[in-house]
């Protein structure tokens, strides 16, 4: 407190402020990436373990051994799901029901906002079907699901296969103390979304469904399978869910646990785990893997069926069977035993998944990276923001005739009125609120006048009132008393500043991996704009870190580290279909990137480049 009241010392820190601003933010700035590079290297990640005493005691014995059974299930679906032209309603009841399960059936329909183009679907009408072996053991309290989408052509046929051959064996076993629900869902993503909201007996994306009849009880865990070939050479665990959310992190290592004791390859991010975690080319690999579920959790888009679970506070994760070039192939019975291990750990289940972490990035699956240790990336990005901050605030108090002991001088500049701020803002947020609603509910009247279809009218749209908002009318200021002085600039930029530092680090907490690619790209320039210097030069920097260009930028980049580089006209494609997808699955599952761009970032930006543009 002797600080801020003693005249002396306050001038002190004001001048160490204001003369060292630009070296702290640059440090600050460096700090900040290279603590994100470091987040990979092996002395900052934490070796990966089973925290929940229930699960991690000892391993079960695991005796499934009807992997020509699941063969044949397969073999089966896929011949009644070819003559039915989707999925064989008749054929599953009829099966799970002989199987002794309580056989159930929930048909969907939902009709999208605009035309997917990439599915090539409009009104999506399907039926999901699940059987429920209540637990011999227990009341019908707690419940544990096992799904699988049934997908178009011969995807996840093993899958369904592999799933009725493991109810029938779940069947005969008499340790069950939670029920089983065993689901096969159709259209993927909205038909887990219709049979969620219907167990839930809740409507959050207007989805019309039948009333669901059976239910277990409140569900713990789920898995989502996903197998296409009757033998498989690893197992890609998918783990990002919808708005960046993540399973707990006792469930990843159960996975990760099984597939250890059964010799199973496992892979995260679709690449396989190195040993020399200590070398260089060891730390590029799982810099690499990071980077990519950065770039997927920071796109908010659940990245299979297990990710809308999530948002029930349902524990689940997606596992993908590859069948690649590798010598050794596993059969449908040694997946089964890794999936019965985990159903049985997770049966003994007393509580929810709590005990472990539900923030954390993974450079390989033995290894995680906490919360704690990778906040401090963003933290220094984000200090950037506050040191620019507090120098204009201290800027304005000279320009505003005060000095540091409170006495006012005599000779001052305007101040600027409350309408020559409100106005930018005002405006730049309604330019928002026109880029979230105007493309979906003008898509009709620019598919009249113009030769597109309603997908692409949607974009084209977004993208023109995105576009346009650069040249809207900000400057009305012009016109306002005392708005032309230096400090309505300097006001507005400090508004924005602290605005945009609330934005990130709120949405740091929530999806780190988000927060941190905006932070990271938008900071650097947004610190720097003023309206005197070279004008050009910022409006161009400007315009290569708004959202739109980042969203470009990490789509090349992701190609990049997948190893799937794509051509500048590719990428463009990709970039169309990113928002059209980003759009399609705020509306159909609630994702929040779309409107937290339409109505915070975009805004924010908008009032940074008037300030540029000031006069």
């Amino acid at each position: 407190m002797g600080l801020l009241s003693d005249p002396n010392r306050r001038q002190a820190l004001s001048r160490i402020i204001t003369q060292l601003n630009t070296p702290l933010c640059i440090f600050s700035y460096l700090v900040g990436v290279v603590w994100f590079l470091g987040l990979a290297f092996h002395p900052f990640t934490l070796r990966s373990y089973i925290s929940e005493n229930s699960m991690g005691s000892t391993m079960v014995e695991e005796q499934f051994v009807s992997g020509e059974r699941a063969v044949s299930y397969a073999r089966e679906f896929a011949a009644h799901k070819k003559s039915a032209g989707g999925s064989p309603v008749a054929w599953l009841e009829r099966t799970m029901s002989g199987l002794g399960l309580e056989v159930y059936s929930q048909s969907f329909v939902r009709t999208l906002p605009f035309p997917d183009e990439t599915t090539e679907r409009f009104m999506v009408k399907g039926t999901n079907v699940y059987g429920i072996l209540r637990a011999p053991r227990a009341a019908s309290t707690e419940s544990l699901v096992l799904s699988v989408p049934c997908s178009e052509g011969q995807n996840n046929n093993q899958a369904v296969g592999l799933l009725l051959a493991l109810a029938s064996y779940f069947r005969g076993q008499i340790y069950w103390a939670k029920d089983l629900i065993f689901l096969v869902n159709e259209h993927d993503l909205i038909g887990m979304e219709a049979w969620l909201e219907g167990y839930h007996d809740v409507n959050v994306t207007e989805i019309k469904s039948s009333v669901m009849i059976g239910r277990a009880g409140a569900i713990q865990a789920a898995v989502s399978l996903e197998m296409s070939s009757d033998v498989v050479t690893s197992f890609d665990l998918v783990v990002e869910g919808l708005n960046g959310q993540l399973p707990n992190l006792d469930l990843v290592s159960l996975f990760y646990a099984f597939c250890q004791k059964n010799a199973l390859l496992c892979t995260i991010q679709g690449k396989l785990q190195r040993n020399d975690f200590d070398t260089f080319p060891g730390y590029l690999h799982s810099l690499q893997t990071m980077l990519i579920m950065v770039l997927k959790q920071g796109s908010g888009r659940p990245q299979g069926d297990h990710g809308l679970f999530l948002r029930y506070h349902i524990e689940a994760i997606t596992l993908r069977g590859i069948n690649s070039f590798r010598q050794y192939k596993y059969d449908l019975s040694t997946v089964g035993k890794t999936l019965e291990g985990m159903f049985r750990k997770l049966n003994n289940l007393s509580e929810r998944l709590h005990q472990s972490y539900f923030f954390y990035l993974l450079p390989c699956l033995s290894r995680f990276v906490s919360i704690g240790i990778y906040m401090p990336a963003v933290g220094f990005i984000i200090l950037i923001l506050i040191l620019r901050s507090l120098d204009l605030w201290i800027k304005l108090r000279h320009s505003d005739g005060r000095t540091e002991d409170g006495v006012m001088d005599t000779e001052q500049d305007p101040r600027p009125g409350i309408l020559s701020l409100a106005t930018p803002i005002v405006i730049c947020h309604a330019t928002g609120l026109s880029l979230y609603y105007l493309p979906v509910m003008s898509q009709e009247m620019a598919t009249d006048h113009f030769p597109v279809s309603e997908s692409e009218a949607v974009v084209l749209t977004a993208i023109a009132i995105y576009v346009a908002g650069l040249a809207l009318p900000h400057n009305t200021h012009r016109v306002l008393t005392g708005a032309g002085s230096e400090q309505g600039w300097m006001t507005l930029k400090l508004i924005s500043l602290l605005y945009l530092a609330v934005l990130l680090g709120c949405i740091s907490l929530i999806n780190f991996s988000l927060g941190f690619l905006l932070a990271i790209t938008i900071v650097p320039v947004v610190a720097i704009v003023q309206p005197t210097g070279p004008r050009a030069l910022y409006a161009i920097l400007l315009v290569l870190i708004t959202p739109a260009t980042t969203l470009l930028g990490s789509i090349f980049l992701y190609r990049e580290l997948i190893e799937y580089p794509v051509s500048v006209l590719e990428g463009w494609q990709l970039f169309l279909q990113a928002i059209a997808g980003g759009m399609l699955d705020h509306y159909l599952y609630g994702s929040l990137l779309f409107p937290f761009i339409a109505f915070f970032v975009y805004p924010c930006w908008l009032q940074l480049w008037n300030v540029v543009f000031w006069k």
